[in-house]
């Protein structure tokens, strides 16, 4: 027998013992007592239907138990064993475990839950859908609430970046690949597979976008492509994989919205990308082309290579470095000049010729920046990057509203620096004696 779930399926485990007890804030629910409690009830409820065998019921129980917890009081948790009771889950249509309804102004219309399955993300459901129906309530429409799923954006169901695969082409584009790919397994019958498509369209292109390629978004129609289905044990629907070239696929776990798959390819992305690379300012291209193809660019002005060598230099780019890797997933451009090299561009982002080492962080879209005022360190760094990660920090314009001219400079060698050498001045032909006598 196959069970369907929401968003995952599973497989079967030995009977147990029900999931919960009268001690939980879980409300054990019956066909005895469901009406009573549920239907007839003023509150909103979110009910879970599970099987006690169902590993994933097992994981989700102490999740369930927290966010039943969490809202006591405010929003109704309730469990019904509907292995053991077949009648109620089949009246609401459940065809597989654990599968999450909820029961809002009008209980004759649930609607399924599809979030993450940790107390965060139910709890946060269940607050949207209490919002919704009390807004309801207060503009004196009684039937039907929203859960708070995401609205669909518009163009969410071009599925142009999602890619088609099959028994043919999947080794040659997946396995073969230095890219990473996440592949949903569907079928077109499946309603949550439905569900997902628009918010997986929608993800396939803001992913794209933002990992330039490197992160792929595919699907694969298990019902023809049964080979493909049978080789990575796909049972339920949607099914979704991450694969990564020299490892074994693994489940996708996380939620189903746009959101949810984005946030979880750019962390696939930040792991398997290498470091940005932090350059020197030679040219005004080398400016132009990594400020304006990245939301920030952070640039150092570092002391002139006379004031500290190369090992002091060099310990200034290894503190840049280890915040670039810390950062990576910003995806931001990282750049260096040497101090006086770019004057005009001091200038414009108030460093003004003294105080280095100095850093700032260029939008170079609105032509803001912030600057470092805390230590060139890792510390120091970093709490200066974190708040600017979160919106916050002072901000002013680039002097003149656009970068200055950059001057064309030739890169640092590696080397320590050298004083200029001085001519040498020939002195046999001076009569020191006869100075000496003039001058007294």
């Amino acid at each position: 027998m196959l069970f369907v779930l929401g968003t995952v399926s599973c497989t079967l485990f030995l009977a147990v013992n029900g999931l919960y007890s009268a001690s939980d804030d879980v409300i054990e629910l019956t066909p005895t007592n469901f009406n009573k409690e549920v239907i007839q009830s003023e509150s909103l409820w979110l009910v879970e239907f599970y099987a006690p065998w169902c590993g994933h019921c097992q994981r989700l129980t102490p999740e369930w138990k927290k966010a039943a917890t969490a809202l006591k009081g405010v929003v109704k948790v309730g469990a019904v064993d509907a292995d053991k009771h077949q009648s109620l889950g089949g009246q609401y249509g459940v065809r597989g475990f654990p599968t999450i309804k909820i029961f809002g102004a009008n209980k004759n219309k649930a609607e399924d839950y599809q979030g993450g399955r940790t107390s965060d993300a139910i709890v946060d459901a269940a607050l949207s859908a209490l919002r919704s129906l009390v807004k309801d309530r207060l503009s004196g429409r009684s039937g039907g609430y929203s859960s708070g799923k995401q609205s669909r954006e518009s163009g969410g169901g071009d599925k142009k970046d999602v890619i088609e695969l099959t028994d043919d082409s999947f080794d040659k584009n997946v396995i073969n690949s230095d890219d990473v790919w996440m592949v949903e397994f569907y079928a077109p019958w499946c309603g949550h597979c439905k569900n997902l498509e628009p918010e997986w369209a929608a993800a396939a292109t803001e992913v794209k976008e933002q990992t330039k390629g490197k992160v792929k978004l595919a699907a694969v129609d298990a019902t023809v492509n049964q080979m493909l289905a049978g080789r990575y044990g796909i049972r339920g629907f949607p099914t979704i994989k991450i694969f990564q070239k020299g490892e074994d696929p693994v489940d996708y776990d996380g939620g189903r919205t746009r959101s949810d798959i984005v946030a979880r390819a750019l962390d696939l992305f930040s792991d398997n990308a290498p470091p940005p690379e932090l350059l020197e300012i030679i040219s005004e291209d080398v400016l132009k082309s990594t400020c304006d193809a990245h939301q920030l660019c952070i640039i150092s002005v570092l002391p002139h290579i006379l004031d500290t060598g190369a090992s002091g230099r060099n310990s200034y780019l290894d503190v840049m470095l280890k915040m670039a890797e810390k950062y990576k997933k910003k995806m931001w451009g990282w750049l260096w000049t040497e101090a006086g090299a770019q004057s005009d561009l001091e200038s414009s982002l108030g460093i003004g010729g003294f105080g280095y080492p100095a850093m700032a962080a260029v939008n170079a879209r609105k032509m803001k920046f912030a600057l470092l005022k805390g230590s060139f360190s890792e510390q120091g760094i970093n709490e200066f990057l974190r708040e600017l990660s979160v919106g916050r920090g002072s901000t002013a314009p680039v002097g003149g509203g656009a970068f200055p001219k950059i001057h064309s400079v030739e890169p640092w060698d590696g080397k320590d620096g050298e004083l200029p050498v001085e001519d040498d001045i020939d002195l046999s032909d001076v009569d020191l004696d006869d100075w000496d006598k003039d001058e007294l």
